[in-house]
């Protein structure tokens, strides 16, 4: 309870219903999932998962982080490398370098607010991946970002996969 100007109110820390983004602009939903699709399209697997559980560490995303590593233990992914991810630059010898150029990438275009994407990052991730698989890169990192804010914005529970139900 809060007291404010001789009036009492009842304080909640029930959290706030929020909307089902699939089904509320289902049209916008299938379009992330056509990007996402589109975007991996090619990429190596293992790859696409440290992209997308390093940008989920950034955005502090709990329920896409926890699908990632999930999936990436899946495909065979190490616990050591999963651990890791979030402090790759300090456990390198656990990425090859294309994977480093990556994450670095992921980094940058994630927290592109702080520094831009700084051309020695771009550089580094073009000198190992030509340019549809750069692309291709770029695009997974969007496409990560967005399933980051879609579930922050709507508060998916981490630990709940709607896409084993």
């Amino acid at each position: 309870m809060v007291m404010t100007n001789n009036t009492t109110h009842t304080v909640s820390h029930e959290p706030l219903a929020r909307i089902d983004f699939a089904k509320t602009a289902p049209k916008v939903f299938k379009a992330v999932i056509g990007l996402d699709a589109a975007a991996r399209a090619g990429l190596d697997p293992a790859l696409v998962e440290l992209i997308q559980i390093r940008a989920s560490h950034l955005n502090g995303c709990a329920y896409c982080l926890h699908m990632h590593t999930n999936d990436a233990r899946k495909a065979g992914e190490s616990e050591d490398r999963l651990h890791l991810v979030a402090v790759w630059r300090e456990a390198r010898n656990f990425y090859s370098a294309k994977e480093q150029a990556a994450l670095a990438l992921t980094d940058a275009v994630t927290l592109v607010a702080d520094a831009g994407v700084p051309d020695a990052a771009y550089a580094e991730a073009a000198a190992h991946f030509d340019e549809a698989e750069l692309a291709q890169v770029i695009a997974l990192i969007l496409a990560i970002n967005t399933w980051n804010r879609i579930a922050l914005s709507t508060a998916k529970v981490a630990g709940t996969d709607e896409r084993e139900g």
